[in-house]
């Protein structure tokens, strides 16, 4: 067995110790409705045998024989509502633990899974693996009563379980060889719907871009590709559900025959009665049912092969934190030494960079130089192949999640719009500033008019909200502006709005007494301009550190980053229309 594999028992193992006094509770009733039964042919034959003979006391044995029908259907009732409650939580408790720990990682091990990948995960696969405590638990009333009706027919005479045992082995077979491959086929099922949910998610967040470009047919054969692997491997699961099933219906009735025939040279030889005929027969359906054992231990095969995929996110290593505090500091950034390789290369190489406290430093380079992996080092969403990013002279990754959390900020290109409405986004952090400064924020970032246009201003859902490139930025500003911290970074947050508004955001950035450090990751020379330092980033280096000015005097290499620049680069009026949405993530 794989470790996945056994980590995937791990998994469902401990869904079971969740749902515990529910298993429990399952097995017990669907226990009590096998042996009910199991008992119910014994009574019934023994009221039949009591009735032919005239013998008083069969009033009694047909009460009995209500009772036991009875308490079968009501136990059946039972059995039905505690495995839907216990699939749904087992399910509900499966989602939660995957949700915490993609909440985990460090954004570039869940970048490892495609969105569509995980929902399936999350959603389909989180389903059948929440299904695996039910399934035990019927699987054992299931095994229940083949093996009692062996043991009854045994009770009754051993000739009538020797004939049903002869062909015990074969079914065995058969089953070994249904759970063998269906296993493989459950396990490349799930494989190929993760693939094609995948695909559909990443084509629906582009849709403007596909209707733009007249792409829709080779999309949907794209994202569709995946499906005739699906379709294979859902045929060979029914062919060997079928021929498992063929099989088990021509060996089935033979052994009940055999059964019955035997009973019936017993009871003609006065060594069975007529009672003891019917039960034989009821007992012989029930040792021959394995398709009810089929269907259950099917069940077990799709809830591991589930918890398989589940168990490859879990795999991955959460983030690791430590468990420092920050002194009291102005919000000192020292980069030392940082090295950052990303596909075999090296993107940073040697970073030697200081942010003094409360001082403001734009990082410019050419696209592809490393400045987003800067940022995210900076604030630690990602952490060096070598080197200390320090912070007060706390190395980072020392401090525990919420201190470092609570001292550094984001903003960034594209932000994501969580929170449920927009007051709720602007709020988003590990404290909750309130109303009154989650409007400021937005004053600040130049967000509150277009949001009070709003028929529901802040009250807005994020997911009715039609905003444009810019006002999504405003609000990710807002967001940024509304936390207190001794670290704010901006991840081109200033991208997508026009000269004057970010005019305007700069101002309130750069406004004093804010006792704030600034990371910028810069574009534009404006923004440049306004910090009171420049990191030019080249080739994976810190090429120099000055004002942009000097730089800009110094360094013809320095301004040809800046010739190309638009003179207006300007906010986007219209409001995102439905498809591609104007934030799909935080970049």
């Amino acid at each position: 067995m794989t470790s996945t594999a056994k980590e995937a028992r791990r998994l469902l193992l401990a869904a079971t110790r969740h749902g515990t006094p529910r298993t429990l509770a399952l097995g017990l009733v669907s226990t009590s409705a096998a042996a009910a039964t199991l008992l119910l042919p014994a009574v019934l034959g023994r009221a039949l045998d009591v009735l032919l003979a005239g013998e008083e006391g069969a009033g009694r044995w047909l009460v009995l024989s209500a009772v036991l029908t009875v308490a079968a259907v009501l136990l059946d009732a039972a059995d039905t509502v505690l495995t839907g409650t216990l699939n749904s939580r087992t399910a509900a408790w499966l989602r939660a633990r995957l949700v915490d720990h993609l909440l985990s990682l460090a954004p570039a091990r869940a970048r490892r899974f495609s969105d569509g990948d995980l929902v399936t995960r999350g959603t389909a696969n989180a389903a059948h693996a929440g299904n695996a405590p039910s399934a035990a638990a019927s699987t054992l009333a299931a095994l229940a009563l083949p093996v009692g009706g062996i043991v009854a027919l045994a009770l009754l005479d051993l000739r009538l379980a020797a004939v049903f045992l002869v062909g015990a082995p074969l079914l065995g077979l058969v089953l070994r060889a249904f759970l063998r491959t269906t296993s493989d086929c459950v396990a490349r099922y799930q494989e190929e719907q993760g693939r094609i949910a995948g695909r559909l998610v990443e084509v629906l967040g582009g849709a403007r871009t596909v209707a733009a470009a007249r792409t829709y047919g080779r999309e949907r054969d794209r994202v569709l590709g995946p499906l005739p692997a699906l379709s294979a491997q859902g045929h060979r699961m029914w062919r060997v559900q079928g021929r498992s099933t063929g099989q088990a219906a021509v060996l089935v009735p033979l052994l009940q025959i055999g059964v019955v025939a035997v009973g019936g040279l017993l009871v003609a030889r006065e060594e069975l009665s007529v009672g003891g005929l019917v039960a034989a027969a009821r007992y012989a359906v029930l040792a021959a049912g394995i398709g009810g054992l089929v269907g259950h231990l099917e069940g077990l095969v799709r809830a591991t092969g589930a918890a398989r995929r589940l168990q490859e996110v879990h795999a991955e290593p959460p983030f690791p934190y430590g468990t420092g505090q920050l002194p009291e500091g102005p919000g000192r950034l020292e980069l030392r030494g940082v090295r950052a390789v990303r596909g075999g290369t090296a993107v940073l190489d040697g970073i030697d960079l200081t942010v003094p406290g409360g001082a403001t430093v734009a990082v410019v380079g050419r696209s592809g130089a490393g400045k987003s992996l800067l940022a995210a080092l900076a604030g630690r969403l990602e952490d060096p192949d070598e080197g200390t990013v320090l912070l007060d002279g706390v190395d980072l990754a020392a401090l525990d999640r919420p201190a470092l959390r609570r001292a550094v900020g984001y903003a960034f290109e594209r932000p994501a719009l969580l929170g449920g409405t927009l007051a709720g986004t602007i709020g988003l952090g590990p404290r909750d500033p309130g109303p009154g400064r989650i409007r400021r924020a937005a004053r600040e970032a130049c967000a509150d008019g277009f949001v009070r246009t709003l028929p529901e201003g802040y009250a807005t859902p994020c997911a009715r909200a039609r905003l444009s490139g810019g006002e999504v930025q405003r609000l990710g500003l807002a967001r940024a502006f509304a936390h207190d911290g001794r670290l704010l970074i901006l991840d081109d947050a200033t991208s997508s709005l026009d000269t004057a508004t970010e005019l305007r955001v700069t101002e309130s950035l750069l406004a004093p007494g804010t006792g704030r450090t600034r990371l910028v990751i810069a574009h534009r020379a404006s923004t440049a301009a306004r910090a009171d330092l420049t990191a030019w980033l080249d080739a994976g280096h810190v090429r120099a550190l000055a004002p942009h000015a000097v730089l800009w005097a110094e360094h013809p290499a320095y301004r040809r980053l800046f010739a190309a620049e638009p003179a207006e680069p300007a906010e986007p009026a219209e409001r995102a229309s439905d498809g591609e949405p104007a934030s799909n993530g935080e970049g």
